[in-house]
């Protein structure tokens, strides 16, 4: 690895400011937020937006820096600005527990809504009002493992760039587009123009997943548009949907919870989109 610079001191004005990224109000000031551990600093210094490296610093113990060698050599290749810290100044900027050693400052990365439209996109989770960043970012990462094309938050739900979501999304917030700060009417209208069937998940739903997949009506480009944890879709938004459909329980769980849920949703349209000659219930044992 080539010469490390000196360890940083805890006073240095670039640690304070790390530091008040954990603070919405100043995250959004500076277009900036945090990328914690080695996964998220690896996405992060592979990804670029419009040509611009969104891994603009790095923060790394030494330990850390040693052993991930190959991503703070990544993050100078960046153009990332790397500092070397002891684990007071790691643990100082870091909002878990437990620290892994590598901290990444990164610009924010969400794309403009029109843009997501304008790309066709054939599979799309729309989350309406979820306020809990942990299952945001879980259900951007089943998104991601779907093989989703985008995601959208509305401008009621949480922030992208809480570092709790960001930590859930495991990077793949740097995999596809997401558009934040979506009205749900202008989500669910303009996917509806770009020719996108939207499918609202709720367990009370009227159509079962079930029977959407052997009806095989889920083939086509599709949105699902998930709701609060704790109430789920208010009956406006479930009447913007083209059907509102439940996940069966066939066992005597009284629901699933919002990232599960999603994860079934989402899979059940990828199948449907890929299969030839139809398809099966994901459900079926």
């Amino acid at each position: 690895m080539p010469a490390a610079p000196e360890l940083i001191s805890p006073r240095s004005p670039r640690v304070a400011a790390a530091r008040r990224l954990a603070r919405r109000n100043f995250r959004g000031k500076e277009r900036l937020f945090l990328a914690e551990g080695p996964q998220a600093v690896r996405e992060a210094a592979a990804h670029r937006v419009d040509g611009a490296a969104t891994l603009v610093e790095l923060f790394a113990t030494v330990e850390a820096a040693e052993r991930y060698v190959d991503i703070v050599v990544d993050a100078r290749a960046a153009g990332a600005r790397v500092h070397l810290a002891d684990e007071e100044v790691i643990a100082d900027i870091s909002t878990t527990v437990t620290p892994q050693g590598l901290v990444g400052i990164c610009r924010f990365l969400d794309t403009p809504f029109e843009e997501i439209l304008a790309a066709r996109p054939k599979l799309v989770a729309v989350l309406a009002h979820v306020r809990d960043p942990g299952n945001a970012g879980t259900v951007l990462r089943c998104a991601d493992a779907a093989g989703a094309e985008a995601v959208v938050l509305t401008d009621a739900s949480v922030d992208l760039y809480n570092p709790k979501a960001v930590r859930a999304s495991v990077g793949s917030l740097f995999h596809l587009p997401v558009a934040v700060g979506v009205p749900v009417e202008a989500a669910v209208q303009g996917l509806k123009d770009a020719g996108v069937r939207i499918l609202a998940a709720d367990g009370a739903g009227e159509d079962d997943l079930d029977d959407e997949l052997d009806k095989g009506t889920m083939g086509g480009p599709t949105a699902w548009v998930f709701g609060n944890e704790a109430w789920g879709l208010p009956e406006e938004t479930r009447a913007l949907a083209d059907a509102v459909v439940r996940v069966p329980i066939h066992g005597k769980a009284e629901s699933l919870n919002l990232a599960t849920a999603a994860a079934v949703c989402l899979y059940a349209s990828a199948r449907a989109q890929r299969a030839s000659g139809g398809c099966r219930s994901v459900t079926d044992s």
